[in-house]
């Protein structure tokens, strides 16, 4: 009896070993704790304060800074279509210090627009996408165009004269005015700005006459009535303004038009792999929230929450897309 109690209690103790064993193995999958940053972090927003970009900038950093119980700034480096304050972040050191609020225009677009430019695609870490939403097609009051039809024939007979305001050079608030006045074979006067706020200021005072903003960014003012929406460049219509046709709808040169902005987090090259993961998975708890998504759509614009390989893969396929779009219009620019 006492053999088989010894025999039973190390039989016990050496299952009990295993036991603990594989529960230490598989606890870090399920234990680990969140990575924190060392210090006090920012978002560099390359844009102007006040438009989309910036707002989703500041929704990230108050939501970062409540979990990391640290201060997470957000700082305004507005420039050359984005790219002074993205060349900024791909310079600094991957701590998970600073980070980087981007877009469609200086993460995908200024790679085969911009000749010398600063950075390489390789020196963004993308981290998550964060919304994404058409561009709309919005002008002053005083011009004579209440519907899309009659914005193409107003912008035909301008023969050059009229202008149009984006939220920098290379932005897709740009190209996407662009390719449609190109698509309809007339010719505006291209007026950059930094960002959306000082654009949108100019367009209400009637110094430009028209814009094709991020929905997101002008949706308030289009509802308030101080700027007429004419048309959306999705392939179909938006469902937070159903009575806003498609561009498309227009048929003729426009009838295969299609265009959606969006934006992201990104970080600096060489940023440790658990370090996006975890910044990741908070960021993408965030825009799983009712409260974020019904946030979103009030802007015009739906989560985009993503891994870090879809979110590279989508950036990449984004950059080769409108590099083609670029290289077919023989568009080049100096950052």
């Amino acid at each position: 009896m006492a053999a088989r109690d010894r025999m039973g209690r190390a039989g016990g103790s050496a299952l009990q070993r295993r036991s603990l064993l594989a529960a230490g193995l598989a606890a870090p999958a399920f234990a680990q704790a969140p990575w924190r940053p060392a210090g006090s972090a920012r978002i560099i927003v390359p844009v102007a304060a006040g438009g989309t970009t910036d707002i989703i900038g500041r929704i990230v950093a108050q939501h970062l800074q409540g979990l990391w119980g640290t201060p997470v700034v957000v700082e305004n480096r507005p420039g050359a279509g984005g790219t002074i304050g993205s060349a900024e972040m791909a310079r600094t050191r991957p701590d998970g210090l600073t980070w980087l609020s981007g877009n469609i225009g200086s993460q995908a677009i200024a790679y085969s627009l911009f000749r010398n430019l600063p950075y390489t695609i390789a020196q963004q870490t993308p981290v998550i996408g964060t919304i994404r939403g058409p561009n709309v097609l919005v002008c002053n009051n005083d011009v004579p165009a209440r519907t899309l039809p009659e914005f193409i024939a107003w912008v035909r007979g301008q023969r050059g004269r009229a202008s149009f305001g984006s939220t920098g050079v290379g932005q897709s608030t740009h190209l996407t005015p662009v390719w449609m006045l190109q698509l309809l074979g007339v010719e505006a006067t291209h007026v950059p700005f930094r960002g959306s706020a000082p654009m949108q200021t100019d367009l209400l005072a009637g110094n430009v006459q028209f814009a094709i903003d991020n929905l997101t960014g002008v949706i308030e003012l289009i509802r308030a009535g101080r700027v007429r929406g004419l048309a959306v460049t999705s392939a179909t219509r938006s469902p937070q303004l159903p009575d806003i046709p498609a561009l498309r709808e227009a048929g003729g040169e426009l009838a295969g038009f299609d265009v959606n902005t969006w934006f992201g987090i990104f970080g600096p090259p060489g940023l440790p792999e658990p370090v996006v993961r975890s910044v990741n998975a908070e960021i993408r708890a965030l825009l799983e929230t009712a409260a974020t998504q019904a946030r979103f759509a009030e802007l015009g614009g739906m989560a985009f929450p993503n891994t870090p390989e879809e979110f590279g893969t989508f950036v990449r396929a984004e950059a080769e897309r409108w590099g083609a779009v670029i290289r077919r219009e023989g568009l080049q620019l100096d950052a």
